[in-house]
Parts: C-alpha cells; structure tokens; sequence
C-alpha cells in the first residue's frame, strides 16, 4: 500500500509545520494560555487565511473538500505545538454537524462564516450524569406554536465560553437514554437565559459549564428527534483528530526526553549511558510507532467508508490512549522533578496526553466498544 503523501497533502503539512515551528513556540504559547481568552485571536485569523479553517468541509460547501487523511496531518502537527485554539470544537464538531445536518440555508448562513474565522462555534452535548453515553441526554426542548424553548444544563462544554452559537443536543421526545428523540437546536449563545461559566482544563483547552432556562432555539438543526446517528459521527471524527494530535505530540515528547537524556548527568554519565534509561526511551518509541499505524489504519478505513468506521476508530483511540499513557508517565519520570514545571513543555504534553485518554470516550470505554461491534 502506498502511504506516500500527495503534494497537496505534503503543503498542508508544511504549511502547518512552518506554522508551529515559527510562530507557535513554547513560550507564545504560555503567553495565550495567560491570556484573558486562553486563545489567540490572531492566530485564528491566520488559520483562516491559511485555508486551514475550510479543510473539514467539502467543495459544495465552500471547503477545500478535505479527507479524514489530511484533519490527521493537520491535528498531528497541532499536536507538536499543543495549539489550544479552538479548531475541533468550530470546524470540526460546530461545523460538522451543520455540514452534515443543516438544511441549505443554513449551510449558507453558517458555514462561510466558519471558514472565514468569523464564527466561534461550541456543540453542547455532554451532561453532568452521561458520561461517555451520548444517549443519555435529560436537557429537554419543548415546541410551542413551531418554536422550541431549551432547558438544562451542559458540561465540560469545548469552546463553550467564547463560542457565538452553541448547537445544543435536547430531547423532543422519550426517556432519558433512549436512542430515539434527540435533537440538534442552533442557540445563540449571548442570549440572557443562556448561563455560561467558562475555564481551562487542566491541559489549558478553554470550556465552560451551560445552563438554558427556556432559552429560545435559532431553530431545528436536522430531522427532528434522529439526531443521534450524526451525533456519533461527529464525535468520532472528533475523536480521530484528538488521536492525531496524541500521536503528533507523543513525537514531541519522546524527542524531547531523549534529547534531555543525552545532556543529564548523573554519576558522572549522561543518564542515556544507563541500559535501563535506553530499553525505556526505546519502549517509548515503539509505543509512538505503533499509535502511528493504527492511526493510519484507522484513518484510511473511515476515508473508505464515507468518513465512518466505528470499529477502526475505536480501535485506535484504545491503542493510543494506552500509548499515550506510557509515553507520559516515562517522560515526566525520565525528566524528574523539572518535567512537573511550567517551564519546560513536557509537563505541558504531559497534562494533553493525559487529558486526551478521556475526551470523547475513554481507553477502556473504546476497549469495550471496539469488542462489541
């Protein structure tokens, strides 16, 4: 099988790499995760210059008609810099399911905006008690004369605190973890009864807890209760670009512990002389290699099966959280104390490998779904 890149699929590449390497160094990222947003403005414009903000999108709709192949490259090379802008949760997640669920004006109302960088979007599904079930949904919509008033409350929310329009998940009909029932309602997210209390994760990713008190709906995204089907989608999508980021950052973080390695003294040696430090650093680069592969295996799967492959994606987001575990713990414990410091970015990839093993669903839970499909 050939595995080699097109050429626009090698520029994208670059293009990001340049971006990482000159603009996206530890420090400025430091300096926007003190900021008052914990993102940058101007960096978000730039991905939107750049073209990277239409890439999840296809050519009908505006986008550059993007492949689950190149999110991969991007997310990979947003891993190496640990970018915190919000692009999985408004191009991926927000305008994923407006691509995927919207009716055709609202796809031209929405969707430009995105690409542009003028909309900052936030999908509204999790809950206090759901936990990784996306069925368990208790925030209810009532209609009344055609419009839909929202109540409940939405947590751990990505983007949640600066987005403009929050796409909310509610149940129009049955129980609580019913299959059947749930719908997608656009909200805008300035409104009064809209109660935002916004974050950052322990990995500095923005989000924010949401309560709606009869907040009115922008309108119905999609088909009325059937929304789960392309509630799945889009969080697996999502999840294959976390784990491209995993793999793009565990790159970074076994290249960096080798690097510290060869230069730490102990004993009179650098502590890389040491056979033990060597079958560790090597274990670490196995484990990169191997997240790498079933990503790739993964990847090529859903781009086959219409951007859709459960059982792959599970697959590999069990594998490389697994990965993402050992490479994490043996960075920090190779490092020392120093790797625990602001001041140094492995405790830094440290915390997102960690953070990474959880979102969208975690290792065990991937485990288990991954044998019942």
């Amino acid at each position: 099988m050939d595995f080699s890149l097109s050429s626009e699929q090698q520029m994208i590449q670059d293009s990001v790499s340049r971006f990482i390497l000159n603009d996206y160094d530890f420090d400025t990222r430091r300096k926007i995760l003190k900021s008052e947003t914990g993102y940058s403005q101007k960096n978000w414009d730039k991905f939107a210059e750049l073209g990277w903000l239409m890439l999840p999108f296809t050519e009908e709709d505006g986008g550059l008609g993007g492949s689950m192949v190149d999110l991969m490259l991007v997310m990979e090379e947003f891993g190496k810099g640990m970018v915190v802008e919000p692009f999985i949760a408004t191009a991926v997640m927000g305008g994923g399911l407006i691509a995927a669920a919207g009716n055709q004006e609202q796809k031209d109302d929405y969707l430009p905006r995105i690409m542009a960088g003028e909309l900052q979007m936030a999908f509204a599904y999790a809950e206090p008690q759901s936990r990784y079930h996306l069925n368990n949904v208790a925030t209810s919509a009532t209609e009344t004369s055609g419009e839909y008033a929202i109540s409940g409350q939405k947590s751990v929310i990505l983007n949640g605190n600066h987005a403009d329009i929050l796409i909310v998940a509610a149940r129009t009909s049955g129980d609580q973890n019913d299959n059947d029932g749930i719908s997608l309602f656009l909200v805008d997210a300035t409104l009064p009864s809209v109660k935002r209390t916004g974050y950052a994760n322990v990995d500095g990713h923005q989000a924010a807890d949401i309560w709606f008190e009869n907040t009115p709906a922008l309108g119905l995204l999609g088909e009325k209760g059937k929304a789960l089907p392309v509630i799945e989608t889009i969080i697996d999508k999502a999840t294959l670009a976390v784990c491209a980021e995993a793999v793009g950052a565990m790159q970074v973080a076994h290249a960096r512990t080798l690097e510290y390695a060869k230069t730490r003294k102990q004993f009179g040696r650098t502590i890389g002389s040491f056979q033990a430090i060597q079958h560790r650093l090597v274990n670490m680069f196995m484990e990169h290699q191997q997240a790498k592969s079933i990503l790739l295996m993964a990847v090529l799967k859903m781009d086959s099966n219409n951007g859709s492959d459960a059982k792959a994606l599970s697959a590999a987001k069990s594998r490389i959280g697994k990965a993402a575990n050992l490479v994490g713990r043996e960075t920090i414990q190779i490092h020392g104390g120093i790797g625990m410091t602001d001041e140094i970015d492995v405790g830094h990839i440290f915390k997102r490998l960690t953070t990474i093993q959880f979102l969208f669903g975690s290792t065990d839970m991937h485990t288990k779904r991954f044998a019942s499909l």
